[in-house]
């Protein structure tokens, strides 16, 4: 990861068009291939960024008379991230390894655990392929299969928000590169949660991702009325 701290202005441009006035932020380039732009308050997400796969184009150009430094962050839809900046304060870059991925609270990694078992409470036919399904940025909760032999990515939250739509976003962007998971079509995704929020619901249909509101007392119920048969 490449971190750099630096006077910048930020334009970007595609569906629609952003401006971020010149000032001191947090520049991130992810091993991944992502480019994120942070501020120091006001909210632990990013100001603006750039999903992967995008390729990052550094040159200079002159403002005023004065040469300047500016990155093109070009995304796959030829949409760009213009970055102008001024002055660095600060650069580093880290070999941050693999992430063993997010420990789930008891809940949650219950949920996930009960939806492994039954998946067909997600969507009628659904089958597991694995849990924990690894990527090179972090394990699917719940890779399976639909009837007609397309893969589905399930991204499990006890409260789903737009943070977890953006996770499953990322998962299913790099899985859909994989011909074998995408040979019966592309990756779909489900984001499932005991709840989700309507700016999670309205992203999710939005990037044709469905929904699952999780009933988890319901699953627990399943779940032991099997147990009880033997």
């Amino acid at each position: 990861m490449r971190l750099v701290v630096a006077t910048c202005q930020v334009d970007y441009a595609g569906r629609l068009t952003a401006h971020l006035p010149m000032a001191t932020r947090v520049l991130m380039l992810k091993s991944d291939g992502s480019v994120l732009v942070h501020s120091d308050g006001g909210s632990y997400k990013p100001l603006n960024w750039m999903s992967p796969p995008c390729t990052v184009r550094e040159g200079t150009v002159e403002v005023e008379g004065v040469e300047r430094v500016e990155w093109t962050v070009t995304g796959k839809n030829g949409d760009t991230l213009r970055i102008l900046i001024d002055e660095v304060h600060h650069e580093s870059r880290h070999e941050l390894g693999i992430d063993p991925g997010l420990q789930k609270d008891g809940v949650e990694k219950h949920l996930q655990e009960l939806l492994a078992e039954h998946p067909a409470s997600l969507a009628e036919g659904l089958t597991l392929v694995r849990r924990e399904y690894p990527t090179a940025i972090g394990p699917v909760d719940l890779m399976c299969r639909d009837r007609d032999g397309v893969s589905v990515a399930v991204e499990v939250k006890r409260r789903g928000d737009i943070d977890g739509v953006e996770q499953l976003t990322r998962y299913l962007e790099l899985l859909n590169r994989d011909p074998l998971l995408s040979a019966k079509g592309p990756v779909r995704g489900i984001f499932a949660a005991q709840e989700i929020k309507p700016q999670a619901r309205v992203l999710a249909t939005d990037r044709g991702i469905a929904c699952a509101v999780v009933d988890y007392d319901a699953l627990r119920g399943m779940d032991d009325s099997e147990h009880r048969l033997f």
